[in-house]
């Protein structure tokens, strides 16, 4: 099993150790030459050897390029990430939820390896694993390990619930994650099983949090701050802290993509997210989603005009960039907006707002005291 993974990446060269935040972007000559010994019983070069002592603590002295790294090939595509909803299916019901439907179905495992496949020869090398709850998903462990031993860097964005699982942390021990993103809905059962409607759901994620800290496993938490739990901000933060978790804060409730209201009720009082101009996004061009049934978008919002790349293979993606670009532009009621230079929200949101007919003030400016 490899310990390093070299790549292209977005015309760049990188190496990466699976499970760590660190590594080293090299010049084309220094991956060319690892191209070209790649399998081989050959010595490591001693740049690389001191390059893994430096950024990792790991002495590779003496082992053979075959066993210490994966090299993979450059590809004419440009993809460096994606993310996979394995399946829309979830053992939680969360009232903010985006999916208009969590049905249980996607492809068979045949279909979902060569999904896998297919990722891997568009070139992308950080790959999130999304739902629905991918845990749940009967072939979620296969899938994990088949994209982990195709040399993609790894995050499992899951609601935590089966994480202390044992055979689940022995996976990850043994095949590290780039990192694990649990959903934090509370910091008490009581706002985080009224948020989730799943009775003892706020003890199945300390569980899964405890595994996953104890064996070493890089986590984040993403906290979700709904009407159920803004009173909890502070400890849901220190729950962060207490399991060495990174942080990330969310309090902006969005509609489903497909343009339903229902999750906006979540949505706590003073608590949207107003601080960043959207300045583009390169959705469609150098990352992309996928659904349960290998059908790609540009993201898991901007659905529209899917490419079923379980027919038409990486060709496909060639369609992408422009599907993308149409979607991006503001048209219906953001046409000629004066407020679009620092406007916050991107098209396909904004779009699915409209089609909710949200009020201006959960989304735009023209609704907020910066317009008048």
């Amino acid at each position: 099993m490899h310990q390093l993974i070299v790549s292209p990446h977005n015309g760049t060269f990188l190496v990466a150790r699976p499970g760590a935040r660190a590594g080293m972007q090299i010049p084309r000559a220094m991956y060319r030459q690892l191209d070209a010994i790649a399998g081989s019983s050959s010595p490591l070069p001693d740049w690389l050897l001191e390059g893994a002592r430096t950024a990792w603590g790991l002495d590779l002295a003496g082992v053979p390029v075959r066993e210490a790294v994966l090299v993979r090939p450059e590809t004419r595509l440009g993809y460096g990430r994606a993310t996979y909803e394995i399946n829309k299916g979830c053992n939680f019901n969360c009232e903010h939820c985006y999916l208009a439907e969590r049905k249980f179905e996607g492809l068979p495992w045949d279909g979902k390896a060569r999904l896998l496949r297919l990722l891997r020869d568009a070139g992308v090398l950080w790959l999130q694993f999304t739902g629905g709850e991918p845990l749940i998903d009967r072939d979620f462990m296969d899938a994990y390990v088949l994209a982990h031993r195709s040399g993609m860097l790894i995050e499992i964005l899951t609601n935590g619930s089966r994480l202390h699982r044992p055979e689940v942390i022995g996976m990850l021990r043994e095949l590290p994650p780039h990192k694990v993103t649990v959903s934090l809905y509370g910091a008490t059962p009581d706002s985080f099983d009224s948020l989730t409607r799943k009775k003892g759901a706020f003890k199945l994620v300390e569980k899964g949090l405890i595994a996953a800290s104890e064996a070493g496993i890089a986590l984040e938490l993403a906290l979700i701050i709904t009407r159920h739990n803004a009173h909890e901000l502070e400890t849901m933060r220190a729950l962060a802290d207490r399991y060495g978790a990174g942080r990330t804060e969310y309090g902006t409730i969005s509609p489903t993509y497909s343009g339903t209201p229902e999750p906006l009720a979540a949505q706590a009082p003073g608590f949207l997210d107003k601080t960043s101009v959207f300045k583009g996004c390169p959705a469609g061009h150098t990352f992309f989603h996928v659904d349960p049934h290998g059908l790609a978008t540009m993201c898991k919002v901007g659905r529209e005009n899917p490419i079923d790349l379980m027919t038409e293979g990486l060709d496909g993606l060639l369609r992408l960039p422009g599907i993308a670009d149409a979607q991006m532009l503001r048209t219906g009621g953001c046409g000629g907006c004066r407020l679009s230079g620092t406007c916050r929200v991107c098209r396909p949101l904004a779009k699915a707002y409209q089609e909710a007919k949200a009020p201006l003030n959960t989304y735009c400016q023209h609704g907020s005291e910066e317009a008048q």
